[in-house]
């Protein structure tokens, strides 16, 4: 393939891209913006393995490589579940940092770079080599430890170590020395120290940066490290002189931004509080109330399976507020059958989205997406918090942080400010959880205590499945 034919078809992958996220921002054309996505890299790959940059002798080790990372992708795809698709998501990135960085060291000592660049252009040079491997090394330390809290294999607790900043800024300044060492250097084999010893400073800041940032704030991590491993493929794409990869990191990481924004602004927080040390808790066990606005007055009202599809059945407006225990039941699909047996009898269905529902933004679209669910019935949180107290039925389904009151009631709470959907507004909510343990932000919640509230306890799944018996009897 000429050079000119591989300018043209990155030109023509670069926009499949953009067409991919403007098809991704909404679900009516999710389907088709990743089918766009997926073209634009096929394209993509295909001009880079036969371009000019890649020689006869490399192919076998190309098409190698491609298999067995393929056959991975593809197990992956087949056996991960739609409630593991957030940690899959940070496994994948810690993939994109990790080859920033083994391509910023391949490219710093192949000998055939050696000559190439000469006076400020080679000052320029390793400055993009050690910026990528920079940046690689934290995506990658970071998006292992993001895997291990949303997988339950870390305490989702944020560590909070003492003098955490000041770590921090004296990592920055070792960092900030070595690469005035490093681009002094005169030869490959001086140069390796600097560069070793700042690899392993951006992986232990990773490491720390992740680690102080609690389960509450787990979405906002994970589209930072998208972010992130956009800016590591961009700096890849500078190093190897590829105008695609720096495009299309581009786009990745400022997209991410974009989105880590939007998740601190529903929220109520701001990004640097984020990465300072986030709140949340292992999410399994009772919390103390925030404050004084937040002590339960009342008792709590249980309600059976049988007794929540009277109410349902006698309801004419409805809104379903979908959380991660709803993921975590598989109850997605019971939960259409039970809009669907309501919607045919005629009562007003909708579902209420909060942004950060869930362990990674768009959670609980794809969910819903997945079982079928009529996409102009789903809305989010700024649509549907005026109808609530013309609503006669609120279901919370696994979500407790996102409806909870004392966002707006307590100013002591650690989620005072953050936007809820206002469920309790509704002439009944009824919310559906295992226990009283509190939410992933271990806040405890006084919606449960409220006069008009009632509590069916239970796995999701398990109960949603008796009340759709009883809905149809």
């Amino acid at each position: 393939m000429s050079a000119t034919l591989a300018t043209v078809s990155y030109i023509g992958a670069t926009i499949l891209f953009i067409l991919s996220l403007g098809g991704l921002s909404n679900p009516e054309t999710s389907r088709r913006g990743n089918l766009y996505g997926m073209i634009g890299m096929t394209i993509a790959v295909l001009a880079t393995v036969f371009g000019p940059q890649v020689t006869a002798h490399g192919y076998a080790w190309i098409i190698g490589a491609m298999v067995v990372g393929g056959s991975i992708g593809l197990y992956a795809a087949r056996v991960v579940k739609m409630t593991q698709m957030p940690e899959l998501v940070a496994l994948m990135h810690s993939l994109v940092g990790l080859a920033a960085v083994l391509v910023g060291f391949a490219n710093y000592i192949d000998p055939a770079a050696a000559g190439v660049y000469q006076g400020a252009e080679k000052t320029i040079h390793e400055l993009e080599i050690y910026i990528g491997i920079l940046i690689g090394a934290v995506t990658f330390s970071g998006s292992v430890i993001a895997f291990g809290k949303l997988s339950a294999k870390i305490s989702g607790k944020p560590m909070l170590l003492p003098g955490r900043h000041w770590m921090n800024l004296a990592g920055l300044l070792v960092v900030v020395w070595f690469a005035w060492r490093f681009i002094n250097t005169h030869t490959v084999a001086d140069g390796m120290t600097p560069l070793i010893v700042m690899t392993v400073i951006a992986l232990l800041f990773g490491i720390h940066m992740v680690m102080a940032i609690g389960g509450a704030d787990m979405p906002v991590v994970v589209s930072m490290l998208n972010s992130y491993s956009g800016w590591a493929a961009a700096a890849t794409g500078f190093m190897l002189n590829n105008d695609l990869l720096i495009v299309t990191g581009a786009l990745v990481g400022s997209s991410g931004a974009i989105l880590s924004y939007i998740m601190c602004r529903a929220m109520n927080r701001h990004f640097i509080s984020v990465i300072a040390g986030g709140f949340g808790t292992e999410g399994g066990a009772p919390a103390a109330p925030a404050g004084a606005g937040a002590q339960p007055a009342g008792e709590v009202a249980p309600i059976l399976a049988a007794e929540t599809a009277e109410l349902l059945r006698e309801a004419k407006n409805v809104i379903i507020v979908p959380g991660y225990g709803m993921a975590v039941a598989q109850a997605q699909h019971t939960v259409y059958e039970i809009t669907k047996h309501l919607r045919d009898k005629g009562v007003n269905v909708r579902f209420g989205i909060h942004p950060v529902a869930g362990r990674m933004p768009g959670h609980m679209n794809v969910l819903l997406a997945e079982a079928k669910v009529p996409y102009d019935i789903v809305f989010e949180m700024d649509e549907l918090n005026e109808d609530f107290p013309d609503t006669d039925v609120a279901m919370v389904i696994g979500a407790n942080d996102i409806v909870n009151p004392a966002a707006q009631d307590d100013p002591t709470s650690p989620i005072a400010g953050m936007p809820v959907l206002e469920v309790w507004k509704a002439k009944t909510s009824i919310v559906m959880k295992r226990s009283m343990a509190s939410g992933y932000a271990g806040v405890d919640n006084p919606l449960f205590y409220k006069e008009n509230n009632r509590m069916l306890f239970g796995d999701a799944k398990k109960m949603l499945d008796e009340v759709l018996v009883a809905l149809k009897t």
